[in-house]
């Protein structure tokens, strides 16, 4: 049987969108990652900091810029009891830097991901995976990292049809 978690990290409040800023009263990784739970009946986990990053965008980028300069790892609010009954990890996130924001490190860092396959998705406005998908790698040891989906952050809403088509190939490569 395979048992199937998805865990996001996704930033509410002002965002980048297709060149302006929107507020978003949900964030998009957090609309893909509901879109997936709906479609493998998963089930769903939000990676939150301990201390929020701020909702006014260009604070929020200034943030996530120093700590990957610093390579820090901020504090979350909470963790899963565990991920050893999970076989398929699916793990959402912006594109913070070029690549996943500091606090999916801290998630990521905490448990043993030996067996188990990681399917990424990232949301961006065209900076697609970065280099995400090799950070993955190394800080997942053990694991089957697949590539990734990168989803347009301001077309996540009306990408229902993508995400199911991604999700399917994957599942059915199991």
């Amino acid at each position: 049987m395979n048992k199937i978690l998805i865990v996001y990290f996704s930033h509410r409040g002002e965002n980048y969108w297709n060149g302006g800023m929107k507020v978003l009263t949900k964030g998009n990784t957090e609309i893909a990652a509901e879109m997936i739970a709906k479609i493998t009946g998963g089930d769903l986990f939000e990676v939150e900091t301990a201390r929020p990053y701020s909702e006014h965008y260009r604070e929020c980028v200034q943030e996530a810029r120093e700590e990957f300069m610093n390579q820090t790892r901020p504090a979350l609010k909470t963790y899963p009891d565990g991920v050893e009954d999970y076989d398929t990890i699916f793990v959402g996130y912006p594109n913070w830097c070029g690549t996943m924001p500091m606090a999916m490190f801290t998630f990521l860092e905490h448990y043993d991901w030996s067996g188990k396959r990681v399917l990424p998705f990232c949301t961006n406005e065209g900076s697609g995976m970065g280099r995400s998908v090799a950070d993955l790698k190394k800080i997942c040891p053990g694991a089957l990292v697949e590539d990734g989906l990168p989803v347009h952050g301001a077309e996540t809403a009306d990408s229902f049809g993508m995400i199911e088509a991604w999700v399917q190939k994957n599942l059915t490569n199991d």
